[in-house]
């Protein structure tokens, strides 16, 4: 009878995940084998940490991504909405951004705002950064537990709202976020993704959604914050960037901002408390090549710290969940807010 495999042993340390050091595995279909065999030992640490990190496995290329992909993240959920520039690695891999290097990304969770989103998602190092450059996890439980109760039960009673202006200059145009030239092929995704919509005069288009700010994960029961919604206000960006994009595009045209459901706008205060509290829950560990990161896309959010040298970093993302499985408290919708001036 074939011995069981020995369950991994976790280090772990304050402000750092949990984190197991793979031996004796040399090549990729051992690796396959290891990580097959552990399955149920990851799937267990994943749902108790909300992320978990390997080290040790022969990981260098896309398509090793694609097999460690093909075994743990065996059903893939595409990218929706888009929303940064990505590279294509090959075998169905992409970047995790190409956002410039001096650019930190804010904790956010993968998709929130579409209504099926990636439940796990695969990071894998294939060139470490020389400095800097980790991708940065928090536990969103924590992050629940410790906002103030106010805010909480306002998004948890209303939602939040996000508001999108696609432009050529700023951010994704429409065409590379919904990956079509045919508005009426952006209209019908829309409809059926409780999206509304508005062209503007000059061929741009902006859309608004509401979604829950909070959910209930499907397999641990335990609630969660679970939004973009701290990532995309406006109150997040650098005030001279805030500033200059305001100056240009209008105080509604700015490529992403985002509110309370209850249309009582988010204050400075307010988001600084939300970025602070991510801040105290996140944990890091700095990237070493081959290294894989497995997060639970409910549990834990994640982003980027700036980073010298090059980098890259490949992502998977699967495991899907629709949202009205989590037990929404506010069910997804179209936002309509009063008609915006068209200048």
């Amino acid at each position: 009878m074939p011995t069981a495999p020995t369950a991994p042993r976790w280090e772990t340390a304050p402000g750092r995940p949990p984190l197991t050091h793979v031996t004796g595995v040399h090549d990729m279909d051992a690796a396959v084998d290891w990580l097959q065999d552990n399955g149920p030992h990851l799937r267990a640490a994943l749902a108790e940490h909300g992320v978990i990190f390997l080290r040790g496995l022969p990981v260098a290329a896309g398509q090793d991504v694609a097999r460690v992909r093909d075994v743990l993240l065996p059903e893939p959920t595409p990218y929706r909405e888009k929303a940064t520039p990505r590279s294509d690695f090959g075998h169905g891999i992409f970047s995790s951004t190409d956002l410039p290097p001096h650019q930190s990304i804010r904790m956010h969770n993968e998709n929130s705002y579409t209504l099926t989103f990636p439940g796990k998602l695969l990071f894998a190092c294939l060139t470490a950064p020389a400095e800097g450059g980790a991708t940065p996890v928090a536990d969103c439980r924590k992050v629940l537990a410790n906002l103030p109760a106010g805010l909480v039960d306002r998004v948890r009673a209303s939602g939040w709202t996000l508001t999108r202006n696609y432009s050529e200059y700023v951010s994704l145009d429409w065409r590379t976020a919904f990956a079509t030239d045919d508005p009426a092929q952006v209209e019908a995704y829309c409809a059926e993704n409780l999206v509304s919509w508005e062209w503007r005069e000059d061929g741009r288009l902006r859309t608004r959604q509401l979604r829950p700010g909070t959910i209930t994960h499907p397999e641990t029961g335990e609630e969660v914050w679970f939004n973009h919604l701290a990532f995309w206000n406006e109150w997040s960006l650098d005030p001279v960037i805030r500033e200059a994009l305001t100056d240009e595009f209008g105080p509604d045209g700015l490529p992403f901002n985002t509110g309370v459901g209850d249309g009582a706008p988010l204050t400075r205060d307010d988001v600084d408390t939300l970025n602070a509290v991510y801040e105290a829950a996140t944990v890091r560990e700095p990237w070493q090549r081959g290294d894989l990161m497995l997060v639970d896309n409910i549990l834990a959010a994640h982003g980027r710290d700036p980073f010298g040298g090059d980098r890259k970093i490949a992502v998977a993302m699967g495991s899907p969940v629709d949202v009205l499985d989590c037990r929404p408290g506010v069910p997804p919708a179209a936002f309509r807010a009063a008609p915006l001036p068209t200048a």
